[in-house]
């Protein structure tokens, strides 16, 4: 009996120990088994980082034909895209008074130079005489003066092509009452052509003369449309805080003049680079997982952009990295790594007008893209597509700046 008693006790001594286990493990599964952590894998690519703005495309040299005067335009060319000469007439105003004002003073000139010659032959014959030659002479030079002064006034209602090249654009109808605020034409040779931007002055320091830019138009969404910084203003516009730079458009360019365009400068770019998910990095330091266990590395950041950031130190490619990190792991924690992304294929869609977070690109340019209805292949061996591969992100960064600055300016509504 007794030894039966004592089976008896330890059979339900067992039992309870295995509901507690097993209570236990229901409670805090993770003191029994390792936690599961998403990762990524890093990756090989190359990585650029641009500053973002908005520029217009304009020739190199062009100018305005504006009236001097307000009147109605009794005259005006139809020669827009036709080549013309300096001086060349593009129209004319009503000149009807300035005219006859001047057929007023010419007639005027006239009797005085007759009045001028008869004083001129009587001028010797006594000291009245000479003096009364004086003043004709005096009177003549007068209106000489008055009448061209009134022919600069006539002429001034003509318009005249301001240099040799092309007639860009025409506005303006006969009949029309112009002034100086209104622009009747546009002349100037149509290539070499430029883009005109505007970039924020928080960004401005990055930038000098020879970098290369991506550009984005909407005319032109599938195409890489490239150009180069040529000049920076000195001065920049207070108000605006932005700087005006000038990029010079290759021959071949598609662009027309006018046309808006979105600008990314590669200020700094690597054709490889370790890359790994921005989330990933904590306190400069990556999370890699080795033979299932969490280590802890330091590394430094080099290139950042939206989604990606290149990392430098003592992590490789195709290393195993948490993402996001998770800070409540120590080194040497036994994980279960959980849809761990794999290094993203040799070629990547990029879809633009989209938020910068859909992009599934390896690289951290901040440039421009092709339209979602117009995928664009581009490979991650090539740095000028891995430009264009990161559309918006520079893009956000110019909003962001720019809110920044705002709250200051305009507080809440209380």
């Amino acid at each position: 009996m007794p030894s039966r008693s004592l089976l008896w006790s330890g059979s339900m001594l067992a039992v309870f120990a295995a509901l507690a286990l097993g209570g236990a493990y229901l409670a805090v599964p993770d003191f029994f088994r390792p936690p599961t952590v998403t990762a990524a894998t890093s990756i090989l690519a190359p990585v650029s980082e641009a500053i973002y703005g908005t520029g217009t495309v304009e020739p190199e040299r062009w100018a305005k034909v504006v009236p001097l005067q307000r009147r109605r335009l009794v005259e005006i060319c139809r020669c827009e895209g036709q080549a013309v000469r300096v001086g060349q007439i593009l129209g004319r105003q009503d000149d009807a008074e300035e005219v006859s004002a001047l057929h007023e003073l010419e007639i005027n000139h006239e009797q005085l130079q007759r009045d001028r010659d008869r004083a001129e032959r009587d001028r010797d014959k006594s000291d009245a005489a000479k003096n009364e030659y004086e003043q004709r002479q005096t009177q003549f030079d007068e209106s000489k003066s008055r009448i061209s002064a009134q022919k600069v006034r006539v002429d001034s209602l003509v318009l005249r092509a301001p240099l040799d090249g092309m007639v860009l654009r025409r506005d303006g109808e006969v009949g029309e009452i112009v002034g100086p605020t209104d622009v009747l034409f546009w002349v100037g040779p149509p290539t070499p052509m430029q883009i005109v931007a505007e970039i924020n002055e928080e960004e401005i320091t990055r930038i000098a003369v020879g970098q290369k830019a991506f550009l984005r138009a909407e005319a032109f969404a599938t195409q890489a449309l490239r150009a180069t910084v040529s000049q920076i203003t000195p001065k920049g516009d207070p108000t605006r805080k932005t700087f005006r730079v000038y990029l010079r458009l290759p021959s071949d360019t598609p662009l027309r003049i006018g046309m808006t365009v979105e600008v990314n400068i590669i200020y700094r770019e690597k054709t490889a680079a370790v890359v790994v998910p921005a989330e990933a990095v904590i306190d400069n330091a990556v999370q890699v997982v080795r033979d299932g266990k969490v280590e802890r590395i330091p590394i430094t950041v080099g290139i950042r952009g939206s989604r990606n950031v290149e990392i430098i130190g003592d992590v490789r490619q195709d290393a195993t990295v948490l993402s996001p990190a998770r800070a409540d792991l120590a080194d040497a924690t036994r994980v279960r790594v959980e849809n761990a992304a794999l290094p993203p294929k040799q070629t990547t869609e990029v879809a633009a007008d989209t938020a910068p977070d859909p992009v599934p690109s390896p690289t951290l340019d901040r440039s421009t893209a092709a339209p979602a209805s117009a995928p664009v292949e581009t490979s991650v061996a090539d740095p000028d597509n891995a430009v264009i591969s990161a559309a918006l992100s520079a893009h956000v960064d110019s909003i962001v700046n720019d809110a920044r600055r705002n709250v200051g300016r305009y507080p809440a509504a209380r």
